[in-house]
Order: structure tokens, then C-alpha cells, then sequence
């Protein structure tokens, strides 16, 4: 991946600075490089700051608005153990069902080593501001340690967040044909049904001319390649080298991904998303709520108008949004006297599949630092279509060090 430089910076010798006359053209030069620097320190203040204050202002004014966190500890704490048992074995489940998902994409890599890169990176994601970007860079060095290269990483990145959106964009259109059998949809999930299978049929057509259309394919490189550029000129940098060629390289790795491994892939997909949905009706249903009270298919309509709504990651793994979309969308079905256990339900629900991945993936990360013999395997990996070149492996200790 080749970085992108920021503006060219003027630095004045110190003997320079202090012999050199100061006209007003000079003293304009360094008030300016003295001032540039603010507008950027802002925006990086506002984008670490911003989610924080997001995120504390949902669980301190907006949550309690429906209940109390005293109701809500009440209403866990009369769990039962087999309650208990049913909810932790779903998120168990949920987290199996990803990594079995990171294996459909990157058949060279085993169980536990997509397990290792699953939990390190939500460790990261679900915990730092921004930290999607971060938890990028620790899969990369996890994956790049056993030997898969970039080419395969890129191509890993690119089908499974395409098929991640997929399946956000899919789910509404689902919930809306499931609920039409238990009550009559409102008028917001009906909204974001439509409009997740316009952007469903959109994405797949351009994604199947992508594949199929070599002319296409470069059409598009130059469109993306007029977009950074113009990206790039806005916020003062470079271009990095070879963007026209980006979608075209793309288009014939991935189209052998997909001709070996789209079924494999789509079916790990819903069945991570489905699995997910699955921890929510077991919160439901182990707090107390039975199918009167909260049927599912308000649960899963429930869920697939939240998923929609975070593919934009404004907080840290969704914090905050997740949680009073949630309660917001079921409590408006619920009675009166229910709305405790439904907020009960969804901040268990939030528990079991936000917090794990972050002490099981500091973990991990100890794990495939100081003990990777016990995660690794042979060399044997092949990239999508059967073959990679010895040269695209790496030595272990290269890439573990980046990551401190």
C-alpha cells in the first residue's frame, strides 16, 4: 500500500531565520505555516472527541429516557442459568459463524488463524475512535505474518466488505416480506426496504459488469481515479500511483474468486448476519419477553433497519446508535410495562457481542506475538486462483513488529 503524502512543508534554517529581513511577504510565509497546522489538529480533536461525546450522551440522557439502569439490572438479574446458557451460546455461535465467513474468502487461512484475525481487530475497533482504519492495519499484519499477500489481502477486504453490504442492504427487504405474515409494517422499515433493494439491484448490477465488462471495468478505473483526484486536490495530496489501474487489477482477481466461491461466500455471509439477529431474540426471549410481547419478526425487522443505519461507522463498532435504535424501534411495539425489559434485553444483547471480542482479542494479539506456533500452519496458502508466488510471503517477525 503506498502512503499518501500531506503538503510540502517550508523549514527555515535557524542562522536563516535570524539574519533574514522580515518583509511582510516573509512574516505572511510564516504566519501561514504557524497557522496551517490548527485547521487540521481541529478536525482530528472533533473526530476523536466527537464520537465520545456521541456515544455519552445516548447512555446518559437518551437511554434512561426509557428506562432506568436500575430496572434494567433488575430485570437481568432474574435470568435464569439456563437463560444465561441460551444467550451465551448464541453470541458464541455469531462469532464462529464470522470466522467461518473469513475462511470462505481466504480458503488458504484455517479456523483459528481467521479467529485470531476476527477478535484482534474488533479488540481494536470496538475500542479506539476511528479504530476501523487501525483494525485494518492489525488483519493486515496478522495475515501478511502467515504469508498471504497484498494483492490477496486487498481482495479479501474488497469482497467481503461488498458482500457485507449486501447483506445490510438485503436484510430490510427480508424483514418487510417476513413481518407482512405477523402485523403491518410501518411506514420506516416499508422506506428502508425500498431503499435497500434499489441500492441492493444497483450495486449488483455495476458489481456484475465489473466482473464481466473489460471496458466497463477500465471506464470505471478512470471515474475512480477523476474522484481521488479531485479528493485529493481538495484536501492537499498526492495521488497515489497507479489508481486507474485499481478496479481493472480487482476485476480480474475477483472474478476468479467469485466463479470458485460465490456460493460459499453469500451462505457465510447470511449466516453471520442471521446468527447476529439470532443473539438479539436470545437476549429477548432469556430476559422474559415472550413472542406476544415481542414477536420476532419485529425483532429481525427491528434489526435489519439498525444494521442499515450503521453501515456508516459514526461511533466505535456502532456504540450508542446501536443500542437506542434498538430500544427506540422495539419499544415502539412493546406495552408500556415491557419497555424495562426490552431495554434490558438490548444492552445484554450489546454486552455479549461488543464486549468479548476486546479481552479475547488482546488475547489474541499476545497469542500471535509471543506463541504464533500455536495459530500457524504449514505454508501451503494459494491465493483465489490456486496460485501465489513464493516471493509474496514474508517473515513473521517483519510484520508482528508493526503492531506494538
Amino acid at each position: 500500500m503506498t502512503a499518501i503524502a500531506g503538503p510540502p512543508s517550508v523549514t527555515v534554517p535557524p542562522q536563516e531565520a535570524l539574519t533574514a529581513p522580515q518583509g511582510p511577504g516573509r512574516g505572511a510565509m510564516q504566519r501561514s505555516e504557524t497557522a496551517r497546522p490548527r485547521p487540521e489538529s481541529g478536525r482530528r480533536i472533533f473526530r476523536t472527541a466527537g464520537p465520545v461525546v456521541l456515544v455519552a450522551a445516548i447512555f446518559v440522557f437518551a437511554i434512561p429516557r426509557f428506562a432506568s439502569y436500575r430496572s434494567v439490572q433488575s430485570s437481568m438479574g432474574a435470568m435464569t442459568w439456563p437463560q444465561v446458557l441460551l444467550v451465551a451460546a448464541a453470541a458464541a455461535a455469531s462469532m464462529a459463524t464470522t470466522w467461518v465467513m473469513i475462511c470462505s474468502v481466504l480458503p488458504s487461512i484455517r479456523l483459528r488463524q481467521a479467529a485470531v484475525v476476527n477478535l484482534g481487530s474488533n479488540a481494536v475497533a470496538n475500542t479506539l475512535p476511528a479504530g476501523g482504519a487501525l483494525a485494518m492495519g492489525v488483519s493486515w499484519a496478522m495475515l501478511s505474518s502467515w504469508g498471504i499477500s497484498t494483492a490477496d489481502y486487498v481482495l479479501y477486504t474488497l469482497v467481503s466488505g461488498i458482500w457485507n453490504v449486501f447483506a445490510r442492504l438485503g436484510l430490510p427487504v427480508l424483514a418487510l416480506l417476513v413481518l407482512v405474515t405477523a402485523t403491518r409494517p410501518g411506514a420506516g422499515l416499508i422506506a428502508a426496504a425500498v431503499v435497500g433493494l434499489a441500492l441492493l439491484a444497483a450495486l449488483a448490477a455495476g458489481l456484475a459488469l465489473l466482473i464481466r465488462s473489460e471496458s466497463f471495468a477500465v471506464w470505471a478505473g478512470r471515474a475512480l481515479q477523476r474522484i481521488l483526484t479531485t479528493a485529493c486536490r481538495l484536501t492537499r495530496r498526492e495521488l497515489p500511483p497507479g489508481a486507474a489501474g485499481w478496479l481493472p487489477g480487482f476485476r480480474d482477481r475477483a472474478g476468479a474468486l467469485i466463479a470458485m466461491r460465490s456460493w460459499r461466500i453469500t451462505a457465510a455471509t447470511a449466516a453471520s448476519n442471521l446468527t447476529l439477529w439470532l443473539v438479539l431474540l436470545a437476549c429477548l426471549r432469556g430476559i422474559g419477553l415472550s413472542q406476544a410481547q415481542v414477536p420476532w419478526q419485529t425483532s429481525l425487522a427491528a434489526f435489519a433497519f439498525v444494521r442499515l443505519l450503521t453501515v456508516l461507522p459514526v461511533t466505535p463498532g456502532g456504540l450508542g446508535i446501536t443500542e437506542l435504535g434498538l430500544i427506540a424501534t422495539l419499544a415502539a411495539g412493546a406495552g408500556h410495562r415491557d419497555v424495562a425489559r426490552v431495554t434490558a434485553a438490548v444492552l445484554l444483547y450489546r454486552a455479549v457481542t461488543y464486549l468479548p471480542p476486546i479481552p479475547l482479542g488482546a488475547i489474541a494479539c499476545l497469542v500471535w506475538r509471543h506463541a504464533p506456533g500455536l495459530i500457524r500452519t504449514s505454508p501451503h496458502n494459494t491465493g483465489p486462483a490456486g496460485h501465489r508466488p513464493a516471493s509474496a510471503a514474508v517473515p513473521d517477525s517483519r510484520y508482528r513488529n508493526r503492531v506494538t
